[in-house]
């Protein structure tokens, strides 16, 4: 006899909400220059060191030249802080606004970027740092 437990009840399966996904994007608060870049946030941070993340800087805030840079999180200075391996030893200063587009830190990559080593998928699990993780309940 077949068994037909019925419909999933909405409450066992919610819809896809972006706080569901860790590493999160942050906005960021200040960045401080240097050969190595801190980034400070408006709110704790969920990322973790070996982690590659993105910096999302619109003009208005200065530092163009780190938008859409790429860095890997070498430590963890405070909750709301990262320090990424980017050179800014020679970019503009960062400038606070209060825009609708604020600047951004995000995480790189997710689990469907899939295996990254070279025995493909049926051997261990290496993802690319700063994967997304589902939280979601």
């Amino acid at each position: 006899m077949f068994y037909n437990p019925g419909p999933t009840p909405p409450y066992t399966n919610p819809p896809i909400q972006p706080y569901f996904f860790q590493p999160s994007k942050f906005f960021i608060s200040s960045i401080t220059m240097g050969q190595t870049t801190i980034v400070t946030t408006s709110v704790n941070l969920n990322y973790v060191i070996g982690q590659t993340c993105r910096l999302l800087i619109p003009q208005a805030n200065g530092c163009s030249q780190l938008s859409g840079q790429q860095g890997v999180v070498i430590s963890i200075p405070s909750p709301n802080q990262v320090e990424l391996t980017i050179d800014s030893s020679f970019s503009n200063p960062f400038i606070t606004t209060t825009l609708t587009q604020q600047p951004q830190i995000v995480a790189i990559g997710d689990f469907n970027s899939g295996s990254i080593n070279s025995n493909g998928l049926n051997s261990s699990f290496n993802y690319i740092p700063g994967s997304f993780i589902n939280i979601s309940p």
